[in-house]
């Protein structure tokens, strides 16, 4: 799932070639609307994405595990087959396709679909006071899945998950409630820190300490990186056994 860092870059890509400019079609028939109005603005917020249009509607994108925007130019040839298109913006110089995003609608208030959302971990100031109020009231029974949670901080995802806890010691199965506000409030910065290193260095470039090196040494001691899935998604968790501690049982084999 593309993580609130990814959705930052791509709407200042999208900011960069089509903002202030008139769509000259738009497909599909859901949102032929758009045709004729011009871009007033491109908003991320947390893992979703706004482009607000002349006369107050917006389009609203959620990208989930699968979606993403590219931008080409007229008559230049798609790295995705058409039937994927899940909206086409055309300009006079540009086209912004976005490919099966799961979530792609009108609205008349842009606020309406990031209205549930906690403070997002990327903007700046950063409303930290308010992400420890909300992780507070949360009932994520695990640390791992309170950093997940985007009612409480928007934006985290499964690699800052594992990167921030690793990076700070932490076990993923801790329940929250064990870390004083000071740790806490450490957590959320380290994410926020590694994810803004991201917007210049884009993830693939990144390495990474555990996230995605199931079986592969440890970069502070060496041990085995170890993987299990967590919470009602199961996501799956990396994280080192020696550094972070580890749960009691059905840890994922590295084969």
């Amino acid at each position: 799932m593309p993580e609130g860092d990814t959705i930052w870059r791509t709407a200042v890509a999208l900011r960069r070639r089509i903002e202030g400019k008139v769509v000259s079609d738009a497909h599909p028939a859901a949102i032929a609307r758009l045709k004729g109005r011009r871009v007033e603005s491109v908003e991320p917020n947390g893992k979703h994405l706004l482009m607000r249009f002349e006369g107050g509607i917006a389009l609203h994108s959620h990208m989930r595990m699968t979606g993403a925007w590219h931008l080409y130019r007229p008559g230049e040839r798609w790295r995705q087959p058409r039937w994927r298109a899940t909206a086409v913006l055309s300009f006079d110089d540009v086209v912004a396709v976005c490919f099966a995003a799961p979530v792609m609608e009108l609205v008349r208030d842009a606020t309406a679909p990031v209205a549930h959302l906690g403070p997002d971990i990327l903007v700046d100031p950063f409303d930290l006071d308010g992400v420890i109020r909300r992780a507070r009231r949360s009932n994520a029974p695990t640390l791992g899945e309170l950093l997940l949670e985007q009612r409480v901080c928007a934006g985290i995802g499964n690699i800052y998950k594992c990167e921030a806890l690793w990076a700070l010691e932490l076990n993923a199965w801790m329940p929250p409630a064990e870390l004083d506000e000071e740790r806490l409030r450490r957590v959320y910065l380290t994410a926020r820190d590694l994810m803004r290193r991201n917007l210049v260095t884009p993830i693939v470039r990144q390495r990474h300490a555990v996230h995605g090196r199931g079986g592969r040494p440890c970069p502070r001691c060496g041990t085995a990186i170890r993987i299990r899935a967590q919470g009602q998604q199961a996501r799956l968790t990396y994280y080192c056994p020696r550094c972070q501690g580890a749960p009691a049982r059905k840890v994922i084999p590295i084969r």
